[in-house]
């Protein structure tokens, strides 16, 4: 079972390594968000040992540095 966790969990990847390729028009912010999901959600799952709400949570945060990382600072 172990294993076909795995390779399911591969498969994911490439699927979302592909999608990702796809989103040619997309903002750089947009593609940073989208970027820190999925690295958010991997490591989300790998901490939690598959955990959906591990997975979940670590996607949500993830999102949210990677929609923050090239956010413009406001001028004081």
């Amino acid at each position: 079972m172990k294993t076909t966790q795995r390779l399911a969990r591969i498969a994911a990847c490439g699927v979302l390594l592909l999608a990702l390729a796809a989103c040619d028009g997309m903002s750089r912010r947009d593609k940073d968000t989208a970027i820190g999901a999925a690295v958010g959600g991997v490591a989300g799952s790998v901490l939690t040992g598959g955990d959906a709400v591990g997975t979940v949570g670590g996607a949500v945060v993830g999102g949210v540095i990677g929609n923050q990382v090239g956010k413009p600072e406001k001028n004081r």
